[in-house]
């Protein structure tokens, strides 16, 4: 359980110092570090909340098909992470994210955290200690964020590219090994 939990949080991670680092490249102001870490830890850590609340029935309802589902998530995300992600949208929305305020900046961090919804949902099939995952993930974005936004500015584009193509392998291959699991 210890591995599932580390290679579904730890991807996670990955994304968010690539979106934190992209948006160090900006050299942001101190209050707006400030704010984006509380938005990141706040989507990061609730966003699995209602994947999860969707996940859980879903995964009783199916049964023991219900890992198959999980897997199906896992790797439908991860494959779009590492193929099909576009980086030109995610600039523009990460840009937007270091003006903007209020309802806007929700809406921009709601749209940036659907992976996390994704893992959310996972954990709700895969039956996982949900306190546990989500305060790993809190905890992950917190210190991944401050890093990424302090270090952007030294660190290249392709590095935050490579992090987030990273994030996608580990999906898939979590995917798979599950999927490896379920079958034996």
């Amino acid at each position: 359980m210890a591995g599932k939990l580390i290679a579904l949080v730890i991807p996670l991670g990955l994304d968010s110092f690539a979106v934190a680092a992209a948006l160090g490249m900006l050299r942001p102001s101190p209050a707006t570090r400030l704010r984006v870490t509380v938005l990141f830890t706040g989507f990061e850590a609730g966003m699995p909340l209602i994947g999860v609340a969707l996940g859980a029935p879903l995964g009783h309802a199916l049964g023991g098909s219900a890992e198959y589902v999980a897997v199906g998530v896992l790797l439908a995300f991860g494959l779009y992470t590492l193929l099909l992600r576009s980086e030109e949208h995610e600039e523009r929305q990460l840009s937007r994210l270091a003006q903007i305020r209020g309802p806007a900046a929700l809406l921009l961090g709601l749209s940036i955290s659907l992976d996390e919804l994704a893992i959310g949902f996972t954990l709700g099939l895969l039956r996982l200690p949900v306190a546990l995952v989500l305060a790993l993930i809190a905890i992950q974005t917190l210190v991944v964020t401050q890093a990424g936004l302090r270090l952007g500015h030294r660190l290249s584009h392709r590095l935050g590219e490579m992090a987030e193509r990273l994030a996608g392998l580990a999906l898939t291959a979590l995917a798979l090994v599950l999927l490896l699991e379920r079958l034996a």
